[in-house]
C-alpha cells in the first residue's frame, strides 16, 4: 500500500530520556547547530519530498539518513511505516528545517495498521545499517518505547487523513556520517514480521 501525502511533518527531538537530550542538545550546539525551541519540536517540509524511491540525489557529500517510525493518517486508520529523515547535516548548521527540506524521505512501500501493534508497541525495534567501505554496517538499533508514543505526539500535533509525521529517531553507531546506501527496518518481535526499506543515495556535484 503506497501513500500520496498532503502534509509531512519531522517530529524531532521526540526521546524521553530528558538528560539524553538535553546532553545531545549541548552536543550540537558544540558544532554549530542551533538548539531546539521546544522538545518535541515539529518541523513541517514539503510533501513531495515522501517518497518510496528506492534512489535519491542530494547536493553534495554531506547528508546522511537516520531511521523512524512513520504515522500516516488515512481514511482507513493510522497506519505505520518505516522511513528515513535523510537530512543535510551541513546545512543543519545554518537552520534544522532548512536541513531537512533539501532530500527526499525515503519511506516503505508497505505498512501496518497501528491498531495491529498498539497493545505491544513497546517491543517492536528500528534498526538500519549503512553500506560503509563495501561492508553492511550496523548504524542504529533501538526499541521504539525510547521515543514519544504515537498517541503522546499526536496529542500535541493532529494528523488529518493524508497527513504523515516521521516520529524521531536513536544515535548513530560510531556517530553521524554519510554512506553510498541506507537500508532500515521496523521489526514485530511479537507478530515476527518486519516493515523494510533500502535506498542509495547519489551525490550531486557542487558547483557553487
Amino acid at each position: 500500500m503506497t501513500f500520496q501525502v498532503s502534509d509531512l511533518v519531522i517530529a524531532g527531538w521526540t526521546g524521553r530520556d530528558e538528560a539524553a537530550l538535553k546532553k545531545h542538545i549541548r552536543e550540537l550546539e558544540e558544532i554549530g547547530v542551533k538548539p531546539p525551541k521546544t522538545t518535541p519540536i515539529f518541523y513541517r517540509v514539503s510533501a513531495s519530498l515522501f517518497t518510496h524511491a528506492e534512489e535519491i540525489q542530494v547536493s553534495g557529500p554531506d547528508t546522511s539518513g537516520e531511521v523512524e517510525f512513520v504515522l500516516v493518517n488515512t481514511e482507513k486508520g493510522l497506519r505505520v511505516a518505516v522511513g528515513s529523515d535523510h537530512t543535510d547535516r551541513k546545512a543543519e548548521t545554518i537552520g534544522v528545517t532548512l536541513s531537512k527540506q533539501l532530500c527526499a524521505k525515503p519511506v516503505s512501500a508497505d505498512s501496518w495498521l497501528y491498531e495491529d501493534v498498539r497493545a505491544h508497541w513497546g517491543r517492536l525495534v528500528l534498526r538500519s545499517w549503512i553500506l560503509e567501505s563495501g561492508k553492511r554496517t550496523l548504524y542504529q538499533e533501538g526499541t521504539v518505547d525510547h521515543m514519544r508514543s504515537p498517541e503522546d505526539l499526536l496529542a500535541r500535533y493532529p494528523l488529518k487523513s493524508g497527513q504523515a509525521m516521521f516520529c524521531g529517531t536513536f544515535a548513530a553507531k560510531g556517530g553521524i556520517r554519510p554512506a553510498a546506501s541506507f537500508e532500515m527496518e521496523l521489526e514485530d518481535p511479537v507478530l515476527k514480521r518486519s516493515l523494510r526499506h533500502r535506498y542509495t543515495i547519489t551525490n550531486l556535484p557542487v558547483e557553487g
